[in-house]
């Protein structure tokens, strides 16, 4: 399939090796389809990325018009199969040092609207940038299926949906090249897939497998989810978790009103698109 991309920018950026293309498009004019989004994240034909974000003005997008007063940037988030998504915590915090670096924000506390609504997000003229997740919502047991064996977990809301299993076995064994099982008629829209092992006072490894983009390096939304399934094991409801995942490690603190998730978020490259892909 041969795609036409025009004259486009990008920025390619990654938070804890989460990597994003970036797409400046501030007027709306971009017609982005799931195809041209699987081109981009293609990593052998594309860029390459977990996923693509489109900057766009919330006055101009028909999704985030409604959200324009409180939040000037919508995050249109595309997975990297090109399925839409709700949220992406890692991407959000890209997405906020992508408009402090473009001049298109200043640096301190600003919001940015994202289909799972308005995020605020707290970052500096350069190192780590917090995002106030939400409150997350614990909608009971589930359980997944990895390499034939069972791990039961916990089902948590982020805006986006996840299933969060604290297991036995050691995470860095596990084949996550194949999406886990999961029940279809509670997630019918698939599911984030988090498995988890304890590491230390406070601290947990943990690897992910998101749906429409496979096994990535780290997930913002699945790390929080991941600390709250962490401190219910442990007897806990607040309090700050250091999550290690493939990509580096992200704080997570939960204070029982809302969640923030802190972490590095960097830009790397950027560039004009061929014409032609």
């Amino acid at each position: 399939m041969t795609l036409d991309f025009g004259d486009m920018r990008f920025v390619k950026g990654h938070g804890t090796e989460n990597d994003f293309v970036i797409l400046p498009d501030a007027d709306g004019r971009l017609d982005l389809s799931a195809a041209a989004v699987a081109a981009l994240c293609d990593r052998r034909a594309g860029i390459g990325a977990d996923g693509v974000l489109r900057v766009v003005r919330s006055k101009v997008d028909p999704e985030a018009a409604g959200l324009a007063d409180e939040a000037e940037w919508f995050m249109d988030y595309r997975n990297a199969d090109g399925s839409v998504a709700e949220m992406c915590g890692n991407g959000v915090r890209v997405f906020a040092r992508y408009l402090v670096d473009a001049g298109l924000a200043a640096p301190g506390e600003f919001g940015v609207a994202t289909r799972g609504g308005i995020k605020r997000v707290r970052l500096g003229a350069a190192g780590d940038v917090s995002v106030d997740m939400g409150m997350p919502r614990v909608l009971g047991a589930g359980t997944a299926v990895v390499g034939g064996r069972e791990y039961h977990g916990l089902n948590v809301s982020m805006g986006n949906p996840h299933l969060a299993c604290l297991i036995d076995d050691p995470v860095a064994g596990l084949d996550l090249t194949v999406e886990p099982g999961y029940d279809r008629a509670t997630y019918p829209h698939g599911v984030n897939v988090e498995l988890i092992n304890p590491a230390g006072d406070h601290a947990v490894s943990m690897r992910v497998h998101e749906r429409g983009s496979g096994e990535t390096r780290s997930c913002g939304t699945g790390a929080v989810a991941t600390a709250v399934a962490a401190a219910r094991a442990a007897g806990e409801e607040t309090g700050t978790w250091a999550v290690h995942v493939l990509g580096g490690t992200v704080s997570v603190t939960l204070d029982g009103r809302t969640s923030h998730l802190a972490g590095p978020a960097v830009l790397v490259a950027s560039g004009e698109l061929p014409a032609v892909l």
